[in-house]
């Protein structure tokens, strides 16, 4: 009997001491230590590698290269992630509060239900900076309210809801509410259901963009393209539409509210 017991804590130690199969390939000491060393002319490159969950907070990535990694859950607040590449990374479930993803490539990455802030409330400082940032065909879907997205590259990105993971959830479309997005590239994006409640859309390029059932009230869209954009059902209310390109192609006749559009 005594045999059969310590085999069996054996066998439970050996189960529960060994590392988790998801593991990440470094440590947070490595990757900080090399991230130090690294420079503009020598940038640390952890392409598809496997950093899940890792608490990355703080850091100062100098232009790393990232491409195809996956970050899901990991911790990145008040991280600096300008001009890194993030092609075809997933950032999904990740801590993004306080991220500076300026200038970074972000093509074809996955950005689902990201947390962005620390409350319900999203309060500004607290909000991502994408400026400039290349998003083209990404998926995003989450909280990006009073994001700065000012002249990012969002061609044919995906903000349209995924679906529901089957748990109880309050959020059921991305929100972009006070966001920048001025001079900011939309075509041919899918923002069906996104909130843009008081964005800033000015001079933004939205041909071809699907808007359908959008909250786009007081939202600035002065001198922005809307040459075949669907405004199927989008609410329009207070929207400002000033010199607007393309509106006699939008379906502007299916929004809503469009008698109360500021034009």
């Amino acid at each position: 009997m005594l045999v059969r017991f310590v085999l069996a804590c054996l066998a439970f130690l050996a189960v529960f001491s060994s590392p988790p199969a998801s593991a990440a390939d470094v440590t947070v000491r490595e990757m900080s230590e090399r991230l130090y060393r690294a420079d503009a002319a020598h940038p640390a490159d952890y392409s598809h590698r496997n950093l899940r969950e890792l608490d990355m907070s703080g850091l100062d990535f100098k232009g790393a290269k990232l491409a195809g990694s996956d970050l899901f859950g990991a911790d990145l607040t008040g991280a600096d992630l300008s001009n890194v590449d993030l092609s075809g990374a997933r950032l999904d479930r990740a801590v993004i509060i306080g991220v500076r993803f300026d200038g970074a490539n972000l093509s074809g990455a996955s950005l689902l239900r990201p947390s962005g802030f620390s409350t319900l409330a999203a309060p500004a400082s607290e909000a991502a900076s994408f400026a400039g940032a290349d998003l083209h065909g990404a998926k995003m879907f989450g909280r990006f309210n009073r994001a700065n997205l000012k002249g990012a590259n969002l061609q044919g990105a995906t903000l349209a809801p995924f679906g529901r993971t089957g748990f109880i959830e309050h959020l059921w479309r991305t929100e972009l509410t006070g966001a920048d997005l001025s001079g900011a590239t939309l075509a041919d994006a899918d923002l069906t259901y996104t909130l843009l409640r008081f964005s800033n859309l000015r001079g933004a390029n939205l041909a071809g963009a699907i808007l359908k059932r959008a909250d786009l009230a007081g939202a600035d869209l002065t001198g922005a393209d809307l040459t075949g954009a669907d405004l199927s059902e989008a609410d329009l209310d207070g929207a400002i539409l000033k010199n607007v390109r393309g509106l006699d192609t939008a379906a502007l006749a299916r929004a809503r509210n469009s008698e109360k559009v500021i034009r």
